[in-house]
């Protein structure tokens, strides 16, 4: 059922609101409020989906209902009613956080399309939170030890900076979670998150991937087509793996990072573009530029702070954590059946050296989870995990 409490002080349109309500829904459910302060009291005991709410009215006006209602449920959708409306007092509501604002009497059908727009607005607003609550779960960081703790510390330091970060480590120690981490702690959290991995994209095709191009400016350009930069556009874009781009598309990258704006291939035109660079490498960076392969001056530019990921072997007492973290998830999102571990069995996996760090230990648990027994033993191990 969708509940919708209705706070207007003239009865006969309290009741027509109703009716008609009921009548273009069977699933909501009308609650009514003769005014301002009976409208508030109920909305303390009691949550619903919307609500319709009279502006001008006795002991509490709606612009009041509104701004309590709003400081206790952010979320919750207001429809504003009033036969003594005028621009002012529609602006100031919208300001307030009001969905909509309809003059009486209504429009009916504009009042149930509001309607119907509000509830559906709410349920994507939700929907959107539970994903998002999905994406921060996936790639949270887990561990206790020194070294991760003192990478969370310092993601909760610069996740509220605009400054760029350099992530250096291993393959497979969790560079991408680092770089998710800063964006999700970030003001830009509610934007768009790109990621790039230059190693993947061929040479020739980095700069239209990065910067986008217009139709006509290579052979397979058949129309104008926006690049990475342009969709991180007030949001965050990570660039994994940043050693592996040309000489060339570096020298672009630096002059984005630096005038704010990129040019598509073909195109002599400048684009403003408002983005929080994020870089990855496991390349020793100082080496590339000793050996002509990676530009200082961008080094510079991206590294205003350093985040380097330990290796698993170096934070060996986080590996019993993020064995059990793995079963958990894999439960979850592969319906493998729930299994544990020995407390041999941990012992061994953290004698192991894991030169593939965080991402060979999930494919063992992975592994272990579908052939090994319950609980998970070393004789497994060593028969289905051997080193």
């Amino acid at each position: 059922m969708t509940k919708i409490l209705l706070i207007e002080d003239e009865e006969p349109i309290r009741r027509v609101l109703s009716r008609i309500l009921s009548e273009d829904n069977e699933t909501y459910q009308i609650s009514e409020a003769e005014d301002g302060k009976a409208g508030w009291d109920i909305l303390q005991e009691q949550k619903f989906d919307l609500v319709l709410c009279d502006i001008k009215m006795p002991k509490m006006d709606g612009i009041e209902v509104l701004q309590k209602a709003l400081q206790q449920q952010p979320n919750l959708p207001f429809i504003m009613l009033t036969g003594h409306g005028n621009v002012e007092t529609a602006v100031e509501a919208m300001k307030l956080g009001a969905f909509d604002f309809i003059s009486k009497p209504p429009d009916l059908n504009r009042l149930l399309n509001s309607v119907r727009h509000a509830i559906e607005n709410k349920s994507l607003r939700k929907e959107n939170s539970q994903l998002k609550r999905k994406v921060a779960k996936k790639y949270e960081i887990i561990g206790q030890s020194q070294s991760i703790n003192a990478i969370l510390g310092m993601i909760r330091k610069v996740a509220a900076t605009e400054a760029r970060v350099l992530i250096t480590g291993d393959n497979g120690t969790g560079k991408e979670l680092v770089a998710h981490q800063l964006h999700e702690q970030s003001d830009r959290n509610k934007q768009e998150f790109v990621e790039v991995n230059c190693a993947a994209i061929p040479s020739e095709l980095i700069e239209s991937e990065l910067f986008g191009h217009v139709k006509g400016a290579f052979t397979s350009a058949i129309k104008d087509r926006s690049g990475k930069f342009e969709s991180a556009h007030k949001g965050t874009l990570f660039l994994d793996e940043i050693a592996d781009m040309s000489l060339a598309a570096q020298a672009k990258v630096l002059r984005a990072l630096q005038e704010k704006k990129v040019q598509r291939v073909g195109s002599d035109k400048s684009i403003n573009v408002d983005v929080r660079v994020i870089a990855a490498t496991n390349k020793n960076l100082k080496k590339e530029i000793e050996e002509g392969r990676f530009r200082e001056d961008l080094y510079h530019r991206l590294a205003v702070i350093l985040i380097e990921v330990p290796a698993l072997s170096d934070r060996k007492d986080d590996i019993p954590l993020l064995a059990n973290h793995f079963i958990n998830l894999l439960c979850k999102e592969e319906g493998i059946e729930m299994k544990s571990f020995s407390d041999a069995a941990l012992d061994k996996l953290c004698d192991y050296p894991w030169t593939g760090n965080v991402r060979e230990l999930r494919n063992v648990v992975e592994r272990l989870m579908i052939l090994g027994d319950n609980p998970i033993s070393t004789e497994n191990i060593q028969q289905f995990a051997p080193k």
